[in-house]
């Protein structure tokens, strides 16, 4: 069974107006031989203010994901491109 979210039941933590919803994006952190990509992170995105914020909840997991990343991360190739 696939569990869906309201959409229009979510209030928007920076304007307050209803109809936030929640998408998955990647995020990149460190550089170099630190460099690594987290997947799947949730943000919560407003159509009404067009903001995207992250909730404390993850922001707290991504931080446990980065301080043990090294049991987290499977070495990957990863082809880049440059918006011109």
């Amino acid at each position: 069974m696939i569990r869906r979210e309201r959409h229009d039941s979510r209030k928007c933590d920076i304007c307050g107006k209803r109809g936030a919803r929640t998408r998955r994006i990647a995020r990149a952190y460190g550089k170099g031989d630190d460099f690594f990509v987290i997947q799947a992170v949730p943000i919560v995105s407003c159509p009404h203010c067009g903001e995207s914020y992250l909730e404390a909840e993850t922001l707290h997991e991504l931080e446990r994901i980065k301080i043990h990343r090294k049991s987290f991360t499977k070495k990957r190739q990863v082809p880049v491109a440059t918006f011109a």
